[in-house]
């Protein structure tokens, strides 16, 4: 093995693996920087499952369309637009806290980017329940009861009109409901309501329909059936 190759595929293993140091908290659903290939600053890291891993809630055809094609274009996008505008930073939060001043293709792609590392990796097979840890405790502080932030999260995405993302975040120290268009994500410093994103579900419907077509309220109802509350609860924890 060259150098070359083992540098990218010590980068690729690092970006799958779950990172718990607070200082990596970023890291954990951003890959950071692909040092083997000077032309992607940002890299796609791999999926922490295979692609039929979370049937029947999300079946095998979308989750490898959804990531080979949609989230690879995403990814591919945003490093050719940093490029083009020579945008030299490696940190993404710093992207999005002044991505007013960037253009539209930096807003969506790298929204698409982002939003889809953090998707993936709040999911897992044989996952779902309850949330679990300081999370769950919160979660009863701040809706009072799972049930309740069930129906407000639940509401949230499904009433989102058209594309687009629902999101818990962590701001000032309680958990936050929030719903945003497109690509557009809480860390974003164009987003009515900013904070640290712990959980999202995207309502994108190339997330949902080959396997549900219109019945968006089904496919979110699944959706409990496969978070990771585990990585939920490690989000939480590193950024609350």
């Amino acid at each position: 093995m060259d150098k070359r190759t083992f540098l990218k595929t010590s980068v690729l293993a690092g970006a799958g693996a779950l990172l718990i140091g607070n200082e990596k908290i970023q890291a954990s659903i951003n890959p950071g920087i692909n040092i083997a290939d000077d032309s992607m600053v940002f890299i796609q890291p791999p999926l922490p499952y295979a692609y039929n891993a979370l049937e029947p809630t999300i079946d095998a055809q979308t989750m490898e369309i959804h990531y080979s094609k949609h989230h690879a274009t995403y990814t591919k996008n945003f490093n050719a637009e940093l490029k083009k505008q020579a945008i030299s930073t490696t940190d993404i939060n710093e992207i999005f806290k002044n991505v007013s001043k960037y253009s539209m293709v930096i807003r969506n792609q790298g929204g698409g980017y982002y939003n889809h590392n953090l998707y993936w990796n709040i999911m897992a097979p044989n996952a779902g329940g309850e949330p679990v840890g300081g999370v769950a405790k919160q979660i009863i502080a701040d809706f009072g009861s799972f049930a309740k932030f069930k129906e407000d999260f639940t509401k949230a995405a499904t009433t989102q009109f058209g594309s687009g993302w629902a999101w818990l975040i962590v701001k000032d120290g309680k958990l936050q409901i929030v719903a945003l268009p497109n690509q557009d994500n809480p860390l974003m410093d164009l987003s009515p309501v900013q904070g640290k994103p712990i959980l999202n579900i995207d309502v994108w419907e190339h997330a949902y329909y080959l396997k549900y077509q219109n019945k968006r309220a089904d496919y979110i109802s699944n959706f409990w059936n496969v978070i990771n509350w585990k990585k939920v609860d490690q989000l939480f924890t590193m950024v609350g």
